[in-house]
Order: C-alpha cells, then structure tokens, then sequence
C-alpha cells in the first residue's frame, strides 16, 4: 500500500498469455509525474509491447461483450419444445381436429357430454357401423375380385397398343369401385395437367388411398415396397397386366435395379407414366417432408399432384407402425367419408446445371406451398430409425460456431 492506493495488483485471465491491469481509480501527482517521465523515456520496442498488451486486453473484453448468457435461453426452449411436442413426430400421429366430428376417435368422451349429444353420436354408430360399413365392404369385395380376375385376363394379351388400352379402362373401373368403398368424394384441380406416359409422376403421401385415388383418373406403373398380405394380393394383381416396379426398402441392390428400371421405362414412350411418393413412407397430410432423390436423377419430365384431405369426415392417414392394412381400412370404411383435393400441377424440368437434390426441394415446396402443407427438411425415415450421426454433428457445429460468436 502506498497513500491509501493498492499498486501492482494484476489480474490474470484464463488465456496465460494475457494479463488485465486495472487503472487506478486515484493517482496522486508524484506518481502521475513519475509515470509521465517514464513514458517519454521508453524506447520504441517498450512502446511496441505495451501497445500489444493493451490490444490483447481489448480483445479479452471485447470477447466478454460478445457471449452472453442469454444466448443458451434459445437452445434451452428449444430442447424444451422437443420434449413437448417436435414438429418431426407429430407429422407420423393423426391430425388434431379443432371440433369433434361425432366419430370414436378421441381421448375426450364427447359423446357423453349431454344426453342430447349422446342421442346424436348413437344414430350416427348405427348409420355408419349398420348401414355404411356393410354396404362398403361387400363394394370393396366386388372391386377386388374385377381387380384380379380382369388384370390376370389383360396379362395373357400380347403386349401392344391394344393391351395398353385394354389395361387403362380395365384398371380405372377397378380402382373407382375401390374408392367408392371408402365413400371417396374427390374433387380434381387442373385436369389438363394429368401425368403422361414417359412422365413421372410425384405426390405427397399419407396413405394406400392415394394410388386409389390417382389412377381412377390415370393408369399407372408404379413404384414401391413389397408387401404382403391385403397390399401384396393387389401389387401382384397389377403386376400381371402392366410393368410395376416392386423393391425392398432397405437392400441397397434393390436400389441400384430401380434406378435402372426407372430410367427404362421412361425411355419407352408408350409406357404408362410411373407414380411415385418421394417421401418414402406415410405422413399425416399436415406437411410435406424430404423427397428422396432417385427419382429426380432420371432424365425425364415430373409432373407434381398435390393431395389434400379434408379430415373432419375421417381421417385418412395410415399409421403403418399400429395399424394392419386391414384394421386401417375397418377404421376409414366406418368414418363418414374420405374427402379430398387432388390439385395436377404444371410439368417440370430438370434445369441446366441443377442437381437432383435442388430439384426435388424445388418439386416439394410447389407441392406443399399448392396443398397447404408444411415444408419440412426432415426425412420421413425418422419415423423407423434414429437420426443419422453426420446430422447431430452438424447441429453441434451450429451450435459451437453461435457461442463463439462466427
């Protein structure tokens, strides 16, 4: 100590190279005189250091100023919100109704709120369950055995032009009993933009209703998982009279024979136009998730439809991971009805120098900015598997760039 003043107190930062000097807050004047004639007697290379000293201490300070602590308030809602409720698993549930639509399918008991309600919701079971649903399934009966015995006959004809024409009316009457099973109400947008044959054709998807729903307008050869079962007698049915492609999801050989067949076919301009859902897998007609990209690769036109249902008459999404195809379809034949818009959209092209990533995310938005749906980057696959370890360190990095302040 010296008059009251406390000297040669230095702070020292984490860096070991860095040293804070905190001004005095009082000097008396023999040492501001001392100071003073000890400035202008330094050499140049004193000066020089001291000049550094005092860079590196702005720059420790101005390092302080940039992280604050309010930064991690966003990660941390985040994280919260996700534990809450994620925009990615939310996409794989069925819609939440705003107004109860005097079906079963809801946690609340509705029905039971008054006796009025109660009288309402009971005439509503017994119209749907006594009237509608046996009526639906003896239609759905009859459209799958014209289904299968028409296409196994179509098969025997020699291939051609007349097979072809054959096949189109064959398959549009099949598939039009099918819809009128589930009590479809379809409304088409822009007919004159149906998908032609050598064309591709892309849609958002939510259920096996969408391949109904497409081909009453249009025959299709499409492409897809191999099933079993309900899935599996109708895949082969179709397989009969017209060139499908069937695959497994996860055998990287089968991927690469696709690939192959795609770029086959639609070299072929009498073939009928190829249906595909990019997204790989069923989501619940509330958004619009990442399209993979095969499809995009092949060197040829892409015709987008956009489908919307309207879900306060029965939900039509498919939750493959609880329900069987046939529960599924026990559960929309006895909703009200299954309505819909189906909205063709103008062909696109590949651009000169666009890759088939950009060209499927500009495909997708169109598709989802025509349907009302929400346009997600995240890949429907989430559904079955974790997410990939390249995109938790690609978060990591975005957040280690936003703390250091880059």
């Amino acid at each position: 100590m010296q008059n009251g003043t406390a000297l040669g107190h230095n702070v020292i930062a984490r860096t070991k190279d860095l040293i804070l000097v905190p001004v005095p807050e009082v000097q008396n004047q023999k040492n501001h005189l001392e100071e003073t004639k000890a400035e202008n007697s330094q050499t140049p290379a004193q000066s020089a250091s001291k000049n550094e000293a005092l860079i590196r201490r702005n720059s420790f300070e101005t390092l302080k100023r940039e992280f604050e602590p309010a930064i991690c308030l966003d990660y941390i809602k985040a994280g919260v919100e996700a534990i809450i409720e994620d925009e990615v698993t939310s996409r794989f549930e069925a819609e939440e109704l705003k107004n109860w639509n005097l079906l079963t399918r809801t946690n609340r008991l509705y029905e039971f709120i008054s006796w009025k309600l109660t009288v309402i919701w009971m005439c509503g079971f017994f119209m749907r369950y006594c009237f509608l649903l046996p009526l639906r399934i003896v239609l759905c009966f009859i459209g799958l055995q014209y289904l299968i015995i028409s296409t196994c006959i179509v098969g025997f004809l020699p291939n051609g032009p007349f097979k072809n024409w054959i096949n189109d009316i064959v398959c549009r009457l099949a598939f039009r009993i099918l819809v009128q099973s589930l009590t479809a109400v379809i409304t088409i947008h822009n007919p004159k933009y149906k998908p032609q044959c050598g064309g591709i054709c892309v849609a958002n998807h939510t259920s096996t209703i969408d391949v109904y729903i497409l081909s009453t307008q249009t025959t299709f050869s499409m492409v897809g998982q191999r099933h079993g079962g309900f899935l599996g007698i109708l895949q082969r049915a179709l397989a009969r009279s017209s060139p499908q492609i069937w695959f497994e999801r996860f055998e990287v050989k089968d991927r690469v024979a696709v690939a192959k067949r795609l770029r086959q076919h639609v070299s072929d301009p009498t073939n009928p136009p190829i249906l595909i859902f990019p997204e790989g897998t069923c989501i619940n007609n509330t958004s619009v998730m990442q399209f993979k990209k095969g499809s995009f690769e092949v060197d040829s036109v892409i015709y987008p439809v956009a489908i919307k249902y309207d879900a306060r008459f029965g939900d039509a999404f498919w939750n493959s991971s609880r329900y069987s195809m046939l529960q599924y379809l026990y559960r929309t034949m006895s909703s009200w009805a299954i309505v819909c818009d189906v909205w063709y959209l103008p062909p696109m092209y590949r651009n000169e120098g666009e890759n088939a990533i950009d060209f499927a995310n500009r495909v997708k938005s169109v598709i989802a900015r025509q349907g009302g749906l929400v346009d997600l980057q995240w890949d429907g696959q989430l559904k079955r598997m974790k997410p990939k370890k390249e995109w938790r360190e690609k978060q990591q990095e975005e957040i280690s760039k936003r703390i250091k302040g880059e």
